[in-house]
């Protein structure tokens, strides 16, 4: 059985954690590039590591398909500035170099309310990238849009987030009151959504959070 090869960018956080673990175990997958900042605490035989800047990235090995899960919030990247270096130049730097590298299906990780035109900073930052990456023409795009993420990031090393605690509580309890695609969701169930459709999709498909629920 011919395996597949996939890049994979944003390891280190919330939903490509859970799609690098599902990865990991996938007999159709025969090699994870993970493209991190910083080194992970995973050793794997599948797993190639590639330690990188993301505003000048190397030449990929050949990949067939490529998942973009970079993300931050504004108060942790500082300013506008560096959170669109990385939710969106560095986001579509790696579908550039993955396309280059042969890959010809991409799984996109943005947000509920992304739109290009948008008032909101931030979700119009979101918008763009999903345009940007849209005019790339590959053979297959899924866009997963999950609303508030559920998970441990302090397990990641990452800060938990008040607004995310709130949501989780709020929509545990308000469940049924709020539309499916704004309750909160699990980054497990965001990772496995894109992985499930990526290798199978044709054009251009976009996943809404509510979909996504388990």
């Amino acid at each position: 059985m011919k395996t597949r090869s996939v890049v994979l960018a944003g390891a280190t956080g919330l939903v490509g954690r859970e799609m690098l673990t599902r990865l990991l175990a996938d007999a159709s997958i025969g090699v994870v590039h993970a493209l991190v900042r910083r080194q992970l605490d995973l050793q794997h035989p599948k797993l190639t590591e590639h330690l990188v800047r993301f505003a000048a990235l190397p030449q990929f090995p050949a990949v067939d398909e490529a998942y973009l899960a970079l993300g931050t919030t504004i108060k942790a990247a500082g300013s506008q500035a560096a959170f669109r270096a990385v939710d969106f130049d560095a986001n579509l730097a790696v579908a550039r170099a993955a396309q280059d590298a042969g890959a010809r299906r991409v799984g996109l990780v943005s947000a509920m309310g992304a739109n290009a035109h948008s008032n909101i900073f931030y979700n119009r930052v979101k918008g763009e990238v999903e345009e940007a990456i849209k005019a790339l023409n590959f053979e297959a795009l899924v866009i997963a849009r999950p609303s508030l993420l559920t998970g441990d990031r302090e397990a990641l090393g990452q800060p938990p987030r008040a607004g995310e605690k709130l949501a989780a509580v709020g929509g545990g309890l308000l469940r049924l009151f709020i539309p499916a695609d704004y309750r909160p969701i699990s980054a497990a169930n965001v990772a496995h959504a894109l992985l499930n459709r990526v290798p199978t999709a044709r054009g251009i498909e976009v996943l809404l959070s509510g979909a996504m629920q388990s």
